[in-house]
């Protein structure tokens, strides 16, 4: 990559941030530059937090690790946690995040796919975890996030024998969540975004904390956040205005 240039293009909007994977010369292959940028990015988005959409350029998602990279780590690097860390960051962040995962997501593009809360898919949409095949283990999250997403026996496919989904069998285990064409990708990115910027943040927020709490936080945690939301102006705002809806269609 040329002095100056990100790999990772930030669009700001008052609501949602874009973040654009930009390496569409190599796949968008995920070297150590789109890692450092990646946590910048997850700074701003603690600090502010807004709806994330994420997409790769050039018709490719992320096409997996940087190899000539991932060939020259060793032990010292493995527990460093290098991508782990970043897809595991990308998964706490605060407000939902939404991968419009175009063309191919192998590796570690669909550990990061993985980690986001929603997936969009084209139909040439392709994802599965091929690291066995190079004398390595999925190990930034696929590992075990896979089979919470789609089940154990589908999830040792991909990870055991190096199944690789297509769009149409992604959509049919709601890994993906819609599949569009490509060209409507980022609209129905924008489409997502909208209907989860219509519902109150705070709640949202909580909601996505709540949801992924371990399960003996509950329910002690989900009473927690309801305390704080039952305290909010938006919740008796929302409420009264509801209300005020349904009087209006019933008079």
């Amino acid at each position: 990559m040329s002095a100056g240039r990100t790999a990772v293009r930030v669009e700001e909007h008052d609501d949602r941030v874009v973040l654009v994977l930009d390496r569409p010369e190599v796949r968008n292959a995920i070297d150590q530059q789109m890692v450092d940028e990646l946590h910048a990015a997850c700074a701003s988005l603690e600090a502010d937090p807004r709806i994330a959409i994420l997409v790769g350029e050039g018709g490719v998602f992320a096409a997996g690790a940087d190899i000539a990279q991932l060939r020259e780590r060793r032990r010292d690097d493995a527990l460093r946690g290098i991508n782990s860390a970043i897809f595991d960051r990308i998964r706490r962040l605060p407000m939902p995040v939404i991968g419009l995962v175009d063309g191919w997501a192998l590796g570690g593009g669909a550990e990061l796919a993985y980690a986001c809360d929603f997936r969009i898919g084209t139909p040439r949409t392709r994802i599965g975890n091929p690291e066995t095949g190079l004398g390595i283990l999925a190990a930034a999250g696929a590992a075990w996030r896979l089979a919470e997403l789609v089940g154990e026996p589908l999830a040792k496919e991909v990870l055991l024998a190096g199944r690789v989904l297509d769009a149409e069998e992604a959509r049919s285990v709601r890994l993906l969540n819609e599949v569009v064409e490509p060209d409507e990708l980022l609209t129905a990115g924008h489409r997502w975004a909208d209907s989860i910027a219509r519902q109150a943040p705070l709640a949202t927020r909580l909601t996505k904390a709540v949801f992924h709490a371990p399960r003996e936080a509950h329910p002690f945690v989900d009473d927690l956040a309801q305390a704080v939301l039952f305290e909010t102006e938006e919740k008796h705002a929302r409420m009264t205005a509801f209300l005020d809806r349904r009087k209006d269609k019933d008079s």
